[in-house]
């Protein structure tokens, strides 16, 4: 399953969006670890600073002033809320220890955490002790004095609720922010790109235009304001006008020249219609006399006679398709098709009885609206389509239905079949398909292409389908 394309207001928005959350998080990280280390060595400074106290430097009073908890030892400093001391002989017992609450009463320590302390450095350098319970982690610092191990320590209670307060005011200020920079930036990007989709509306518009035949104006152009070129979608607006003119100038010589060629085609087969006429006269009047004349003269004149009758034809479809090209109306009556395909099948079948003729139609009469006489030449262009490219033997089944709105009229065959090469082109005019069905020298090529303009002029559509053994052409008509 393909992940469905973001749009470019999207991108820009959730791209930027991301960028601002990393330098929130970066921010952030960056100020909660400062602070830790800033209140750490602040901490550590206040454990050195006991500890110098509590190996009774000097008889200093405690940090800060102030008189001795009640329940101190009267041999040392008084200790600060939320500090630790201990004093370890050199045989290993414990001399005095204690943990001062908020209270400021003094808790023993235990033998556990007695044996914790033990193990801390004693060259005065502050690290981080987990002595669990009640205590938690305690920044220690330990020193010998007079063979004794003094130890002292704070709690780092203080510095986890500062940097744990400052990590939620963070949190919460850079969410809000956040929020508020995602609704700003899609606000501005969606006023930055509303140029760019102004020009994708007129690309799109004009993309649903119908260029392939006729007349066609593309009266869209991006407007004046998306146009300037000191912007890229002011570029992108200005060049897309000028394609749009370069489009529509070859539209229109396109179809200046479509009409000119519709209008010599028009002219000329209307023209050339009186001398062929004239030149089958005088075959014919040629051949109807009783004077001599030698076999060769006889076959020159049936020559001139049926070729000058092929062009007569070849004139007549030349002159329809221009005529149906330039939108010349066509009659509107009802026709009954299934009487229709009765007489063209049996007009087949006594013009060739090499093929077999069969048909297959409802019991029903069908109907449609259009010109009967070329809706006569669509069924027999189409039966002599089959005739003149399947050789002889060939079963030819001329069947008509109705498929609900439509009257369906299939002409299949059983013969070899067309040629993949030319069944893109079949349509096409003067089309030839030598190499897919024998074909003799009196088709024209037009046939088909007179069908589909006819189907088409009656607001039908013509289909084929082919393979080996079997073709079907399948016209589709408003029943």
């Amino acid at each position: 399953m393909t992940r469905a394309r973001w749009t470019l207001r999207r991108t820009l928005v959730v791209g930027a969006s991301v960028l601002v959350a990393l330098a929130f998080v970066v921010m952030s990280l960056a100020t909660i670890v400062a602070l830790r280390s800033f209140t750490l060595d602040r901490l550590d400074q206040q454990v050195s600073e006991g500890l110098s106290f509590a190996v009774g430097r000097d008889g200093f009073s405690p940090p800060g002033g102030g008189s001795r908890p009640s329940g101190a030892d009267d041999d040392g400093p008084a200790q600060r809320v939320g500090t630790l001391q201990a004093v370890i002989g050199g045989d290993g017992t414990v001399e005095r220890s204690g943990y001062t609450r908020a209270d400021g009463t003094q808790v023993a320590l235990s033998e556990e955490q007695i044996a914790l302390l033990r193990a801390v450095p004693t060259d005065r350098t502050p690290t981080t002790v987990d002595l669990g319970g009640d205590l938690g982690a305690f920044r220690v610092a330990a020193a010998v004095d007079d063979g004794s191990t003094v130890v002292a320590g704070s709690s780092q209670s203080d510095v986890t609720a500062t940097t744990s307060a400052l990590t939620v005011i963070l949190v919460a200020v850079s969410a809000v922010t956040l929020l508020i920079a995602v609704l700003g930036l899609s606000l501005f990007v969606r006023r930055s790109l509303r140029p760019l989709d102004r020009v994708a509306g007129v690309a799109q518009r004009v993309s649903t235009l119908s260029l392939s035949a006729g007349s066609v104006d593309i009266p869209d152009r991006v407007e004046p304001a998306d146009t300037d070129a000191a912007t890229e979608v002011g570029r992108v607006g200005s060049s897309l006008n000028e394609l749009l003119g370069h489009v529509q100038s070859s539209l229109a010589a396109r179809q200046h020249s479509e009409d000119q060629l519709r209008r010599f085609i028009a002219d000329a087969s209307h023209e050339l219609r009186t001398p062929l006429a004239s030149i089958r006269g005088y075959a014919q009047l040629s051949l109807g006399e009783d004077a001599p004349m030698t076999p060769t003269q006889a076959r020159s004149f049936d020559r001139i006679e049926s070729e000058a009758r092929r062009m007569a034809s070849l004139v007549d479809d030349l002159l329809l398709l221009a005529r149906l090209d330039a939108g010349q109306p066509l009659r509107r009556e009802e026709v009954e098709l299934t009487l229709l395909a009765v007489d063209a099948v049996t007009d087949a079948q006594a013009a060739d009885a090499t093929h077999e003729w069969r048909l297959d139609v409802t019991d029903d009469l069908i109907s449609v609206t259009g010109d009967e006489n070329r809706l006569r030449q669509v069924v027999a262009n189409l039966l002599r389509n089959a005739q003149t490219h399947t050789p002889a033997g060939t079963t030819v089944t001329l069947s008509l239905a109705r498929e609900g709105a439509e009257a369906v009229l299939r002409v299949a065959d059983t013969g070899p079949g067309i040629d993949p090469g030319v069944a893109d082109r079949l349509f096409d005019r003067f089309a030839r398909a030598d190499d897919a069905r024998n074909r003799d020298a009196g088709s024209t090529g037009l046939g088909l292409s007179i069908a589909q303009a006819i189907t088409e002029a009656h607001g039908g559509t013509i289909a084929v389908e082919s393979e080996p053994g079997r073709t079907v052409f399948e016209v589709r008509l408003p029943a």
